[in-house]
């Protein structure tokens, strides 16, 4: 599977409540199992974070690695959500990050952002925008949920 992977499940692999999961995960990276999607977003957000976290995606080799940035569609994705009260201007990077992993066709994108994110009622609301414009369906989950199912 191609996995979109936000900033939380990177800096999960070092908190006690997430990290046996998101190492998991990123163990499945490491091997090949699963690719990582990797936004240039994410890695800005990164530049904010220790060294330990901002090293971890280093752990994954470029043949399991797909680099992906930020573009005028998935901006003009983002800002759909929000004018459309998915989220608030507050949580742009979070819109973002949705758009990311829907335009480059993710199969599912990994968060640890309950809030905002892995949230079953704003899920439905990003798919039903997503659905009327036409794009794909996104698949959100925890590093969790995406391990149950392997």
């Amino acid at each position: 599977m191609k996995i979109y992977t936000d900033t939380s499940v990177i800096g999960g692999c070092f908190d006690e409540e997430f990290k046996e999961w998101s190492n998991a995960l990123f163990e499945e990276f490491v091997v090949g199992t699963n690719q990582l999607l990797l936004s240039d977003l994410t890695l800005q957000e990164l530049e904010l974070a220790r060294q330990e976290i901002r090293e971890k995606v280093k752990q994954v080799p470029d043949k399991h690695l797909v680099e992906i940035s930020i573009n005028d569609e998935a901006i003009k994705l983002a800002e759909t959500y929000i004018n459309e009260g998915a989220l608030t201007n507050k949580s742009y990077n979070d819109a973002l990050h949705i758009a990311l992993a829907t335009l480059n066709n993710s199969d599912v994108l990994a968060s640890w952002n309950f809030k905002h994110i892995v949230n079953l009622d704003r899920i439905r609301l990003y798919n039903s925008i997503n659905f009327r414009l036409g794009y794909r369906m996104i698949e959100i989950r925890t590093p969790r949920e995406l391990l149950s199912q392997s």
